[in-house]
């Protein structure tokens, strides 16, 4: 290993990659996307069910009437 790598990384993920063979960085980065994708998942998951579930459920007495922004009064 070189001066750069050393001086850079922190010690437990530089003693980890020389002793895991160089793949721990790789399936850090790995781990994180999967829990990325997850929680962007997730929160897709609410939104939408969220949207459906207004759709089904919409009062149009307890909307607002449309005025048209042209309009002068």
């Amino acid at each position: 290993m070189n001066f750069t790598q050393t001086f850079l990384s922190c010690s437990t993920c530089r003693v980890t990659m020389i002793d895991g063979g160089g793949d721990a960085a790789g399936w850090s980065i790995f781990f994180l996307l999967i829990v990325i994708l997850a929680m962007i998942g997730g929160v897709g998951f609410f939104m939408i069910r969220l949207a459906r579930r207004e759709k089904t459920h919409f009062d149009p007495t307890l909307s607002d009437d449309y005025v048209n922004p042209n309009v002068s009064r």
